[in-house]
């Protein structure tokens, strides 16, 4: 038997309805601060990525799905939003002396050891800020995580995590000041730290290995690099977080593992997931859209693993309703089966959030009320020869002890809308 590509997994029914829920609770606060929503390709060229996120990254260099098209130009399956979102405004023009907010939602693939939380093929929703150059664009992105937490329910599982990179010239003087600590001592760092050595140093800082961490303990610090305006930048922030009481935690570790990070960076993190602790993480990236053929415009974005955010809710909501109907359309006869459809297509036009379903595949009434119980459905509408006689099918109430009634279709669709989905 056939098995899904390992780290590609479906999505079944049940566990569909709840990432429907909090996709669309996140959708409805995305829209409620304004942003607009932007549709991105699943396939962009190789080279957006080796520039926009860095060839020295573990995503461009061993996590990246690439392939050769028919023209033999190199494409590659998006590993993340930001690069797409830049390049798509560049495009269509939307960025010179404009300010944008835009949000997106889809699948991302990274060729990741797969576990609980993290897959090759994994839900992002992801918002971006343009033309925006403060730290209140900074403040708004972070409120507008605790706004998502707050309508899940989950805020109490998750904490913010802050750090500024500085500008580009004081993170480079970090990053030379690094290597030149962790070079004589290169050969007593974990594997994953001594390739990033040369490419990606300040990815050491994430290293989990023991022995590595017991090196870094006497590293060079990040904040003793940081330029003074970045320092004044990263201050207001904090201020302006403590004025929403929106509690954090400065990480002077926390470096983020994409190259295009300046100043502000920032996690929501939860001890509620084992390893898997970052559910949604950002911060600014003023020179993406130089690097990318745009003019200088200060930038900056968030991302939101959508799984992980569906397993954390999971514990705060245990079970969802499980109901695949609210209204199931008994058939009683084969002659009433086109005024049954007409029926159910009446009430899906006049009801719009039911769910509404149509018996198929004959049977006695009591089978079919049996299907109409396992479906969930709250309401159970017998349509047969004498209903449709009298132009008044039967309602029956399946999980209430109230009389069924003939009701014609106005009187029907009152009924159901006092009722209530």
């Amino acid at each position: 038997m056939l098995q899904s590509i390992r780290g590609m997994r479906d999505v079944l029914p049940v566990e569909a309805r709840r990432f429907r829920l909090v996709e669309d609770t996140l959708r409805a606060v995305l829209r409620g601060y304004a942003y607009e929503e932007l549709q991105l390709p699943l396939l962009e060229p190789t080279e957006l990525f080796a520039r926009g996120v860095g060839e020295g990254t573990d995503i461009v260099e061993k996590e990246m799905y690439t392939l050769a098209d028919r023209d033999g130009e190199s494409i590659t399956l998006r590993p993340e939003g930001t690069a797409g979102c830049v390049r798509a405004l560049l495009q269509h023009g939307l960025l010179f002396n404009q300010t944008q907010r835009v949000y997106y939602a889809g699948p991302m693939f990274r060729y990741e050891r797969p576990q609980k939380g993290r897959y090759r093929q994994f839900q992002q929703v992801g918002a971006e800020a343009f033309g925006l150059a403060g730290p209140d664009v900074d403040v708004e992105l972070m409120a507008l995580g605790r706004a998502c937490w707050r309508a899940l329910g989950v805020e109490p599982l998750l904490r913010l995590e802050i750090n500024t990179l500085g500008a580009p010239a004081a993170r480079a003087a970090y990053r030379a000041a690094l290597v030149d600590y962790l070079t004589p001592r290169q050969g007593e760092l974990d594997p994953d730290s001594r390739r990033r050595l040369d490419r990606n140093p300040l990815r050491i800082l994430d290293s989990k290995d023991p022995a590595t961490q017991a090196i870094l303990a006497d590293a060079p610090r990040l904040p003793d690099f940081i330029d003074d305006e970045s320092a004044v930048h990263f201050e207001t922030l904090q201020s302006a977080l403590t004025a929403l009481d929106i509690p954090f935690v400065v990480n002077p570790r926390l470096v983020r593992g994409l190259d295009y990070y300046t100043q502000t960076v920032f996690e929501w993190v939860t001890d509620a997931l084992g390893s898997q602790g970052a559910v949604c993480a950002g911060g600014r990236y003023d020179g993406l859209i130089e690097e990318l053929g745009g003019r200088p415009t200060p930038a900056a974005g968030f991302a939101i693993g959508l799984d992980r955010l569906v397993l954390l809710h999971e514990q705060v909501v245990p079970v969802l309703e499980a109901a695949a109907a609210d209204v199931y359309v008994c058939v009683l006869d084969s002659e009433s089966l086109g005024w049954a459809f007409a029926i159910a297509d009446k009430l899906r036009q006049a009801l719009p959030t039911f769910r509404i379903r149509v018996h198929a595949g004959g049977g006695k009434l009591k089978n079919q009320l049996k299907r109409a119980d396992q479906s969930g459905a709250r309401f159970a509408l017998l349509v047969g020869a004498d209903e449709m006689a009298a132009g008044a099918p039967s309602l029956k109430y399946l999980r209430e002890d109230r009389e069924q009634q003939s009701l014609d279709l106005p009187a029907l669709v009152q009924a159901l809308a006092a009722a209530g989905v």
